[in-house]
C-alpha cells in the first residue's frame, strides 16, 4: 500500500507540550525505528541519546513510536534534552498500558499499528534503525520495500552500532547469491556505524 495514499485512517487524535526552543519548522525529520527494551549493552543505549540529541542540535525532528521505555525513550529524552521537537506516534492500546512518553512535542494516539506506520511514514523525511527487535525489523524493512516500490525516494539507514546488524547483513548478502536479491537494492539502504556521519546523510538526503 501506498503510505501516502492509505485507505482512510481513523483520525488521530493528537496532544503535546511544546518543546522548549524546539523550532517549528525543522530542517529535516528523521523516523527512528528501536528497541522498546534498553538492551544489554550501554553502547546501545549511549547511540540512542546521541542520536535524538544530534537531530535536536542541528534543527531537525525526531519521530518515533512515541514509548518511554528502552532505547526509544532514550532517543526521545535525548532529543528533548536538547531542545528539539519529538513527535511520538503510538496505539492506543499501548497508551492504556502506561507506556507513552507524555513529554513529546506532539503525541499522537491512533487506533492501529498500521495507523502509527504511516503517519510515522508521513510525518518523516528520512528513516534510520537502531538496535531493536522484530518489531524494529519489520518497520525496517517496510520502508525499504516502500522505496524499492517507488511508493516513497526518503533516504533509509542503519547504525550498525557495535555490529549488531552484522548477522542480518550476511543473511541478506546470502539471500543475493541464492537469487532473491539484487545488488541494486542493497544500494538503496545506507549502513553507517557512527552517529554523526549517518546523521548528516540522513539530514542532507532529505534535504536534497
Amino acid at each position: 500500500m501506498n503510505p501516502s495514499s492509505p485507505s482512510a485512517p481513523a483520525p488521530a487524535q493528537s496532544s503535546g507540550v511544546r518543546a522548549m526552543f524546539a523550532d517549528p519548522e525543522p530542517r529535516f525529520s528523521v523516523c527512528v525505528y528501536c528497541a522498546s527494551q534498553p538492551g544489554e549493552d550501554e553502547a546501545f543505549r549511549t547511540t540512542a541519546r546521541e542520536v535524538g540529541n544530534w537531530i535536536a542540535r542541528n534543527g531537525g525532528q525526531l519521530v518515533y513510536g512515541g514509548g518511554h521505555t528502552g532505547l526509544m525513550g532514550i532517543v526521545a529524552d535525548g532529543a528533548l534534552q536538547a531542545g528539539g521537537r519529538v513527535v511520538g506516534v503510538i496505539p492506543k492500546a499501548l497508551v492504556e498500558r502506561e507506556w507513552a512518553h507524555e513529554g513529546c512535542t506532539e503525541l499522537h494516539i491512533v487506533e492501529t499499528m498500521h495507523q502509527r506506520k504511516h503517519m510515522m511514514a508521513e510525518r518523516c523525511t528520512a528513516f534510520l534503525a537502531l538496535a531493536g527487535g522484530i518489531g524494529t525489523f519489520e518497520e525496517l524493512f517496510e520502508a525499504w520495500t516502500w522505496k524499492q516500490l517507488g511508493y516513497h525516494n526518503k533516504p533509509v539507514a542503519i547504525l550498525n552500532t557495535g555490529g549488531y546488524y552484522d548477522d542480518l547483513l550476511k543473511f541478506l548478502g546470502g539471500a543475493i547469491r541464492h537469487g532473491f536479491m539484487r545488488d541494486y537494492q542493497m544500494d538503496m539502504i545506507h549502513v553507517g556505524t557512527e552517529v554523526e556521519p549517518t546523521l548528516r546523510y540522513l539530514a542532507g538526503g532529505a534535504a536534497a
